[in-house]
């Protein structure tokens, strides 16, 4: 099944151009692009799109207004960021309100692909920098006693996440399958009571389980130094 795609942004050639790129795999069927938050929220309620690519900075309502408003009304979109600069304010306030990941506008076009695939499937692992800036502002609040209802097995899988490591990696770092993967996270996050791999990483390094920036995390940037 194709994954239907909003564009949101404000600025004409900016629609083009990610329309251009959505359009080399077929797997993205664009079925509108609007360029205000407002309008992406109107849209969505009519058409229900699968996946949402959202400007952060829009005259009037901003991306992150709009997102955390769609988000709320229609939790299963997925949306993706789409911004200028890797400023960390905005791309972990857009996580809070219910982002699923960022792409910079100056990213080659083959990296949209691969990360939009990830999205959709569920496995895009978070770069090291905003898996930090997630550490910080932690509560601490979570119980533990919720951890230890995991299985061991289930521990070493939720690590892995943390570490930024996709279901692919994860099963060839455990020798098991990549179904098995996903059938852990699954069952992870009904035990967790979370929604997404960004709160998994929080959670994880709320409980310990990524010790800091000794352990290896692993993302976007950490792949481009080991390839």
């Amino acid at each position: 099944m194709k994954t239907r795609v909003l564009v949101v942004d404000d600025h004409a050639h900016a629609r083009e151009a990610i329309c251009e790129i959505l359009a080399m795999d077929d797997q993205f069927e664009v079925i509108g692009v609007v360029k205000s938050g407002q309008e992406a929220i109107e849209f969505t309620g009519q058409w229900m799109p699968d996946l949402i690519l959202m400007d952060i900075q829009m005259p009037g309502m901003d991306g992150l207004a709009a997102t955390q408003r769609i988000k709320l009304s229609f939790p299963y979109v997925k949306i993706v960021m789409i911004t200028v600069s890797d400023d960390m304010f905005h791309l972990l306030e857009a996580l809070k309100r219910g982002a699923q990941g960022y792409l910079l506008k100056n990213l080659a076009p083959s990296t949209w692909i691969e990360y939009l695939r990830s999205i959709v499937n569920e496995e895009a692992p978070l770069s090291r920098e905003l898996a930090f800036e997630i550490l910080k502002d932690v509560s601490l609040s979570t119980k533990r006693e919720a951890a230890e209802g995991l299985t061991q097995r289930e521990q070493e899988i939720l690590g892995q996440v943390a570490n930024g490591l996709t279901n692919k990696e994860i099963g060839e770092t455990l020798n098991i399958s990549e179904h098995t993967v996903k059938n852990h996270l699954k069952n992870i996050l009904q035990k967790l009571q979370v929604q997404n791999r960004v709160q998994l990483t929080r959670y994880a390094l709320e409980q310990g389980l990524v010790a800091g920036k000794g352990s290896g995390l692993k993302g976007e940037k950490g792949r481009e130094e080991t390839d």
